[in-house]
C-alpha cells in the first residue's frame, strides 16, 4: 500500500519546535522580506516535545563578576578536548550574552535571581565560574513555554504531527529542493518545497539502554543528512550524563537526568558501600567534567561496587534537607514519585547518553555544503567538540537557532524561487518508508531493546575495537531484522507501529556511524574513551572524524582542527587572571 502525496510551498522551513526551531521561527520573521511565508513542522506538538523542554540546569552565559566571554571559551574549548570548532564555539560565547537578555525582556523569560536583582548563576563541573542562567531545575520549561507564547502569536504557518523522513534535493543535487514528510493523522505523505529548510529535530541517544531523551527522539535529522550525502562530523562523541536515575526496568523513568546542579551544589557520589569514591579517581572530585565522571561510576559498576539496581547513589542529605528541597524541587518531587529521597536520602543513578556532540558539518551561520539547507542546535557538529559542558546545551539551540533565522532571513532575498524535486530521490524516499507494508507484520520493541543493550555493552562509556566491531556486527543483523519485519497498512493515520519501524530504521544508521567513527579513533578524547587506546594523543596534530554514506555503509575521514584562536597549551585570558573563580569545594 502506498499512502497519497500531497504537495505543499513555503519561503521557509522549519524542522523542530525545540529552543533552535523556535528561535529561527521569531527571528526569521524579523529578518526575512515582508510576505514571506514560514512554517514550522514538528513530529510532536509545539511546545509539548523535543529536548529543550527537558532541560534542568540552565544556561551559560558569562555575566561578569570576574567571568568573561573568553573564559568561559576556554572552558568550552578545554571540556571539548581542543576538538570544538573555535569559531563556532566563540560565537556561541560571545552571542550568549546577547541571548540572555533576549530571553528575559523579550521572550519574558523569569530566571532566579540573586536578593540584588541580578541573575542567579550556579556552579557546574568543569567549569571556573558559576555561569548557569536557570529557572530551579526546571529551566527548559520555562524557555520553551515563553518561546512558544511567541511563536504562536505570530503569523507562523504550523504542521503539527508532520515527521520529516527525507531531504529531496535538485536534479544536480547541488541545492535542496524540499522534505518529504509524513502527516502522522492522516498517513499521507506531503512533499514542502521551500527556499531555505532549517534541520533543528535535535539529538537524542535513544539508542542506549540508559538514556535521557524521550522515545520519540530517534535522530531522524541525521539519518536523513547521511541518506542525503552530507558530512557529519565527530558522530563518536555521545556524551553520558553521570548521574541518570536508576529506578530499575519497570519504569521509564530510568535514564531521566538528575542534573548537574546536585553535584555543583556539593552532592556526593557513593558506591554500593557507602563509599565517596569520585576523589580516588579525580582530585576533583564530583565536579569533573561529565565523561571522568561517567567513566568513573561506570568502573565502579564493573567492579560490583553497585546500589542494588546495579548503578551508584548519589547523596545530597548532608547539605540539609531543607535546602535541597527549595533548591532543587523538580527533582525531589520526580524521585519522590519513584520512591527516593533524594532531599534527605541515597538516589539510585547510573550513567544515561544524554547528548550528541556530532553532527552536520555547518560554518559559524549555520549553512551547509547543500545549498538552501541550514543545521543548528543539536543537529549541528563543531561547537562542543569531544564533549559539552553543562548548561551549553541550550545556550547552543538559542543562539544558532537565531543565527539561522537571520541568516535564512537574509541568504531568500537573492533566491530566485522555489526549486524542483529529483523524481527520483522523491520516489525512493517514499519507498523506503513503505518498506515494511506487505510483509509478514511482527514485532519492532524487540528489536529496539536488542539495538539498546548492543550499543550499551559495546559502544558505550567505555570502548574497545574487538567491542566496537561486535556492536557494527551486531545493528547490521538488527537492521536486517527490521527490513524483513512488517507492518499493518490497513489504516496509516496515527499508525504508531509504522512510526515505530521508521523510528528503528532511523537508530540504525545513525548507531552504525557512531561504531564506525569510533573504530577509526585510536585515541580517548572527552565523552570517547578506548581502553585500548587510552592516551588522547598529541594535541597539536588533532583531528576531528568526517563520515559520509558510501552505500549500506559510511566512509569515515580524518580532518584537522583549526585552531584559529587559541593553540593547545594556550590561553586568551590575560596574564595573571585565576585558574578559577570557583570557590574551593
Amino acid at each position: 500500500m502506498r499512502p497519497e502525496i500531497d504537495t505543499h510551498d513555503t519561503d521557509i522551513l522549519i524542522l523542530g519546535t525545540g529552543g533552535a526551531g523556535l528561535f529561527a521561527a521569531l527571528h526569521a520573521q524579523k529578518a526575512a522580506p515582508e510576505g514571506t511565508k514560514i512554517t514550522i513542522a514538528v513530529k510532536g506538538l509545539i511546545g509539548k516535545c523535543g529536548c529543550t523542554r527537558m532541560v534542568q540546569g540552565g544556561y551559560n552565559v558569562a555575566l561578569g563578576g570576574g567571568d568573561t566571554v573568553e573564559r568561559h571559551f576556554m572552558d568550552t574549548i578545554r571540556g571539548g578536548k581542543w576538538l570544538p570548532d573555535q569559531d563556532m564555539a566563540w560565537r556561541l560565547c560571545e552571542t550568549a550574552v546577547t541571548r540572555i537578555q533576549e530571553l528575559e525582556n523579550e521572550i519574558g523569560c523569569f530566571f532566579d535571581r540573586n536578593p540584588d536583582g541580578s541573575l542567579h548563576q550556579k556552579a557546574f563541573a568543569g567549569q571556573t565560574a558559576d555561569r548557569t542562567v536557570h529557572k530551579g531545575d526546571l529551566t527548559g520549561i520555562e524557555i520553551i513555554s515563553r518561546l512558544m507564547e511567541q511563536v504562536l502569536a505570530r503569523p507562523v504557518e504550523k504542521l503539527q504531527e508532520h515527521r520529516a523522513i527525507g531531504l529531496i534535493p535538485t536534479r544536480d543535487g547541488r541545492a535542496l529542493a524540499g522534505v518529504l514528510m509524513i502527516d502522522m493523522r492522516t498517513g499521507r505523505f506531503r512533499f514542502v518545497r521551500a527556499k531555505a529548510v532549517l534541520m533543528a529535530t535535535g539529538g537524542g541517544p535513544t539508542m542506549y539502554k540508559y538514556h535521557t531523551p524521550s522515545g520519540d527522539k530517534t535522530m531522524d535529522g541525521l539519518a536523513m543528512a547521511l541518506r542525503a550525502g552530507l558530512p557529519l562530523r565527530d558522530m563518536e562523541m555521545v556524551q553520558f550524563h553521570p548521574t541518570g536515575l536508576l529506578a530499575g526496568d519497570h519504569t521509564r523513568m530510568t535514564g531521566t537526568v538528575l542534573e548537574e546542579g546536585l553535584r555543583g551544589a556539593g552532592g556526593h557520589l557513593l558506591n554500593g558501600a557507602g563509599h565517596r569514591f569520585m576523589f580516588d579517581y579525580d582530585p576533583k572530585g564530583e565536579r569533573a567534567t561529565r565523561d571522568v565522571v561517567s567513566r568513573c561510576i561506570y568502573d565502579e559498576m564493573r567492579r560490583g561496587n553497585t546500589s542494588p539496581n546495579g548503578g551508584v547513589y548519589i547523596s545530597m542529605g548532608h547539605l540539609g534537607p531543607d535546602f535541597v528541597a527549595e533548591k532543587f524541587k523538580g527533582m525531589v518531587k520526580r524521585c519522590a514519585d519513584c520512591g527516593f529521597d533524594l532531599a534527605g536520602g541515597r538516589v539510585e543513578v547510573v550513567p544515561t547518553a544524554h547528548y550528541f556532540m556530532g553532527g552536520v558539518v555547518v560554518d559559524v551561520d549555520t549553512r551547509t555544503a547543500l545549498e538552501g539547507l541550514y543545521v543548528a542546535g543539536e543537529d549541528a557538529g563543531g561547537a562542543h567538540g569531544s564533549n559539552r559542558l553543562g548548561g551549553n546545551g541550550v545556550a547552543n539551540s538559542t543562539v544558532y537557532g537565531g543565527i539561522a533565522g537571520d541568516v535564512m532571513g537574509a541568504d531568500i532575498r537573492s533566491m530566485p524561487g522555489l526549486r524542483d524535486p529529483d523524481p527520483e530521490v522523491l520516489e525512493a524516499e517514499i519507498a523506503r518508508a513503505c518498506r515494511p507494508f506487505g510483509k509478514t507484520i511482527g514485532a519492532v520493541h524487540p528489536l529496539r531493546h536488542k539495538l539498546q543493550e548492543a550499543m550499551w555493552d559495546n559502544a558505550g562509556v567505555m570502548r574497545t575495537a574487538e567491542k566496537l566491531t561486535q556492536a557494527m556486527g551486531q545493528v547490521a543483523d538488527i537492521g536486517a531484522e527490521l527490513m524483513a519485519t512488517g507492518v499493518a497498512s490497513d489504516s496509516l493515520a496515527f499508525n504508531l507501529t509504522w512510526h515505530d519501524w521508521l523510528n528503528m530504521a532511523s537508530l540504525c544508521d545513525v548507531s552504525k556511524v557512531i561504531a564506525q567513527a569510533a573504530l577509526a579513533r585510536e585515541n580517548s578524547r572527552g565523552a570517547h574513551y578506548r581502553e585500548d587506546f587510552p592516551d588522547e594523543g598529541d594535541l597539536e596534530t588533532s583531528y576531528f572524524t568526517v563520515a559520509r554514506q558510501d552505500g549500506d555503509s559510511a566512509a569515515v575521514t580524518r580532518e584537522p582542527v583549526k585552531f584559529t584562536i587559541v593553540r593547545p597549551g594556550g590561553t586568551i585570558l590575560p596574564e595573571g587572571e585565576p585558574d578559577t573563580l570557583v570557590a574551593a569545594q
